[in-house]
């Protein structure tokens, strides 16, 4: 028969073991406590970005309201140099600028081409059907079809985005300033329609050390025959 003593042992070692209701360090509260925490930090990271991804839509709001706004109340007639499809510079005019609602231009364009040239949208680089064309003509407004580049002026940036060292006519495209972002940077917009084209930057080549970075979605090219 066990004595008091291998009674009180047997119990110690029962409750040091973990065995019994006194048991410490169970896997089913362990569990039942690192689940709740998961779920609050799942919860907490979807939250973060689901407001990172609202502000970034309010930022790009505000910038396509202010952008309609400023076209609103500029000048109802541009001035812009025609181009014949052979990208002969035929003679300068001032025309009435081409203003749409939302509804037409949808009506007019794909998507993508609506999201890029009416709400100042960029296309994936390398994505593009021009970034990597190599034969001669213009490229036009996907719009409005004003003559915005010449194939002679186009070079290889290695960003994935046509670009160009400067445009057909400094009179075909309207630059501005643009801090969305984050950053300073110049948007680049055609002077007959106001579609987005793209932006231009200082690091391009000799002679004019431009780099026009444009949406291949913003441009319909045109091949010299």
């Amino acid at each position: 028969m066990p004595s008091d003593f291998d009674r009180q042992t047997s119990k110690h070692d029962a409750d040091s073991s973990g065995v019994g209701t006194a048991g410490l360090g169970c896997p089913s509260e362990q569990r039942s406590t690192q689940e709740p925490n998961q779920r609050r930090r799942a919860f907490l990271a979807t939250s973060l970005a689901a407001a990172a991804g609202l502000a970034l839509w309010h930022l790009r709001a505000r910038r396509v309201v202010e952008a309609v706004s400023a076209a609103a109340s500029g000048p109802k007639e541009v001035t812009v140099v025609l181009f014949s499809d052979a990208g002969e510079r035929l003679k300068k005019v001032t025309i009435e600028k081409v203003v749409k609602t939302d509804a037409e231009w949808r009506k007019q364009l794909d998507s993508n081409a609506f999201d890029i040239t009416r709400r100042a949208d960029t296309e994936i680089a390398f994505t593009g059907k021009y970034w990597n064309l190599h034969d001669k003509g213009i490229y036009r407004c996907i719009c409005c079809d004003n003559a915005l580049f010449d194939s002679a002026t186009k070079f290889e940036s290695g960003t994935g985005w046509p670009s160009f060292w400067q445009p057909i006519a400094k009179e075909n495209v309207h630059q501005s300033a643009d801090s969305s972002l984050g950053m300073d940077r110049i948007a680049v917009s055609c002077t007959e329609c106001d579609a987005h084209l793209g932006h231009v930057f200082d690091d391009g080549p000799r002679p004019t050390g431009l780099r026009y970075c444009m949406n291949s979605a913003s441009l319909r090219f045109v091949k010299r025959v």
